[in-house]
C-alpha cells in the first residue's frame, strides 16, 4: 500500500531527522508536537505479511515521544493524529482504530471487524534510515 501525501488543511510541516548524536546511536521512530496542544497519535506498519495499526500516544504540546524503539524494519509509517480542539494530521490511506488504545492487527473489514477506518498519512523514511522523526506543527496563520 502506497500513499501520495495529499494533507488536509490542518496539517502541520513534516520534517524528517536523520542525524545522531556522536557517540550515541540511537534508532527510533519519534513523532514531535510542536504545537500548543496535546494530540494524539495512531501509527500504522507492515511486517510484509500483516498490517498492525496501534494507538493511542498521547502527547504534549512542545514535547516528543517515541512511538517505535531500535532500527527500522519498515520504510513506510503511516501516522493519523487529532488534537484537543479537532485539528487532524491525515491522509488517503485507511486503516483499522478504536477510540481507545488498541493493536490491531490486519486493516481489512474495519467496520465488520468492530473498528472504525481512519485516514492515515504516509511517511517515507527511506530505504536505509535508522531513525526517523516526525514534526508536527499547527498551519502557518496568515
Amino acid at each position: 500500500m502506497h500513499l501520495g501525501t495529499s494533507l488536509k488543511v490542518y496539517i502541520g510541516t513534516i520534517v524528517c531527522a536523520l542525524g545522531l548524536t556522536a557517540g550515541a546511536a540511537r534508532a527510533d521512530f519519534r513523532i514531535c508536537n510542536n504545537t500548543a496542544n496535546r494530540i494524539s497519535i495512531a501509527l500504522a506498519y507492515t511486517s510484509g505479511e500483516t498490517w498492525t495499526t496501534e494507538g493511542w500516544w498521547n502527547i504534549k504540546a512542545n514535547n516528543c515521544d517515541t512511538l517505535v524503539r531500535g532500527a527500522l524494519t519498515a520504510q513506510y509509517y503511516y501516522v493519523y493524529g487529532m488534537d484537543e480542539r479537532g485539528g487532524e494530521w491525515k491522509g488517503k490511506t485507511f486503516m483499522c482504530t478504536r477510540d481507545h488504545e488498541f493493536k490491531i492487527e490486519g486493516i481489512e473489514n474495519c467496520y465488520a471487524r468492530g473498528f472504525d477506518r481512519t485516514g492515515f498519512f504516509e511517511v517515507d523514511t527511506g530505504k536505509d534510515a535508522k531513525t526517523w522523526t516526525v514534526q508536527l506543527t499547527d498551519p502557518a496563520k496568515p
